[in-house]
């Protein structure tokens, strides 16, 4: 389990080459990998061996059927959360006949209640949303992908600039802990090298992003001017050549619509449905091929963007461009004042179950309260000066409300991108002590959890005696104390 681009198809074909090699698990006699992305796009009946047939075998008469006794076999099911079709566990009846067949979801449901080949091992990797489509009884153990330690994160900015821009990179992304954070996902490493390389080594980089919304305005810009490059090198533009503000407003409305369908991956008439032409080669030069990706799966292409960030982040986009009148308002979401779309954004991201519109929520104000950048992405865009304080003080209603840990600490990321000084007030406060001698209030309690869950060390000690006021106080307080050495 882990977010997505974490490192879990990583981790599984890793898993495949050593074995592959002879260095582990030598035990496994076979293993199938089995990407839900390959099974979405089988509709007819089938039986498990004919399916294991069809994938990995030119002649049938290569694995008559599975090793009994001590040949272990392992199924892996990458990506259930891109899983497109209905698991369901209480059908009635086993099913036991790897020759006889039945539905994909069937074979699957009954691989994994151990109706099927009772013996195999089973490998199924998801994003934390999803994995509560698999009944807890039905599992053994739960592993969490983290990716990139600390260590890590600066280990790659080294292996992949000089030393000296490694050194300024670093220092520069420390100064922002939520950019720090982030950073153990390695394609958000990967964006913050592409934006901050060129930003530092200018003399003035008074406009280096502090923000994640700033980071991935900045990466979108600079895939804008790669792509005006590449045109502008062309002797003979294509008159086919579809305009960046067209691609992104066609790309958002994509990552918009599938985002609220809690889809991550594409087939053509989801692009048709949005405008994006598939047999255009020039919508993927440039721009797309750096944050669209194409792939072939069982002689069908499948789309996707490089990272579910960059998807949130587009989609939160396109709202943020048809509030400004770009396209026709045909949504009752967008139909309304600023304030009222802040609101129900984050109505819609709280009443979410697996926390899937978070970042998408972050994105959309920080898109509001930071405009002048987007002038750089969209010369033609028009500043709105509508004042936040009212999205604001919302949002601080919510936190006083919110009893979810995570929910509220996206909420004070919310905050955060709409460069409220609420956090830096609560961060003061601690600092000189003034906080330990005040009845906090419910808000203040969670701005502390969230001032010492961002500090960059894990602390040595932390002295609950001051801040304990309740036995709610305490509860807030417990993801502090499983970051803290020790507790007092």
């Amino acid at each position: 389990m882990g977010i997505a681009g974490v490192g879990k198809t990583v981790s599984v074909n890793k898993f495949i080459l050593d074995w592959v090699e002879g260095k582990y698990n030598q035990d496994i006699t076979l293993i199938f990998p089995l990407p839900f992305r390959e099974l979405n796009l089988i509709t007819e009946n089938c039986s498990l061996m004919g399916l294991l047939h069809e994938h990995f075998f030119s002649d049938p008469k290569e694995l008559p059927s599975l090793p009994k006794g001590d040949g272990k076999v392992l199924f892996i099911f990458d990506g259930l959360d891109e899983c497109r079709f209905t698991l369901s566990y209480k059908e009635g009846g086993k099913f036991t006949d790897v020759h006889k067949k039945t539905k994909v979801s069937k074979i699957i449901t009954s691989l994994i209640k151990r109706h099927l080949v009772p013996s195999a091992l089973i490998w199924i990797t998801s994003r934390p949303a999803a994995a509560s489509l698999i009944p807890r009884n039905y599992i053994d153990q739960v592993t969490e992908v983290r990716g990139f330690n600390d260590e890590q994160k600066e280990q790659y900015f080294k292996n992949n600039s000089s030393p000296e821009v490694a050194g300024n990179l670093i220092s520069h992304i420390k100064k922002s802990r939520s950019l720090y954070i982030m950073c153990h996902i390695p394609v958000f490493c990967w964006i913050s090298l592409t934006v901050l390389q060129p930003l530092l080594a200018r003399e003035n980089n008074d406009k280096t992003p502090t923000t994640l919304t700033g980071m991935y305005t900045s990466f979108l810009i600079s895939q804008k001017k790669q792509m005006e490059e590449k045109y502008c090198a062309e002797p003979e533009p294509n008159s086919n050549t579809v305009s960046f503000d067209q691609i992104i407003l066609k790309l958002g409305k994509l990552a918009f619509q599938q985002l609220e369908k809690g889809n991550l991956i594409f087939y053509k008439e989801d692009l048709e449905e949005c405008g994006l032409d598939v047999r255009k080669g020039s919508l993927y030069s440039g721009l797309c091929t750096r944050m669209f990706q194409e792939e072939k799966v069982a002689a069908r292409n499948v789309y996707s963007f490089v990272h579910l960030s960059v998807q949130e982040f587009l989609a939160a986009l396109y709202v943020f461009m048809m509030g400004k009148g770009t396209e026709k308002l045909t949504w009752k979401l967008f139909q309304k004042p600023l304030f009222q779309l802040h609101k129900a954004a984050v109505e819609k991201a709280l009443q979410s179950e697996n926390g899937h519109l978070d970042l998408f929520l972050r994105f959309l104000l920080g898109l509001e309260s930071d405009q002048s950048d987007l002038k750089g992405l969209l010369p033609g865009l028009e500043l709105r000066t509508e004042n936040m304080k009212n999205t604001v003080d919302y949002i601080k209603k919510k936190i006083e409300k919110e009893e979810s840990v995570e929910r509220t600490i996206n909420l004070f990321h919310c905050l955060s991108e709409l460069k409220d000084n609420f956090v830096e007030e609560i961060q003061k406060n601690l600092s000189s002590g003034n906080l330990s001698a005040q009845n906090l209030s419910s808000a203040q309690w969670s701005g502390l959890v969230f001032v010492l869950l961002m500090s960059e060390e894990t602390q040595e000690m932390f002295e609950l005696q001051k801040y304990r006021r309740s036995d709610e106080a305490l509860m807030r307080l417990l993801p502090v104390i499983k970051n803290t050495r020790r507790a007092l």
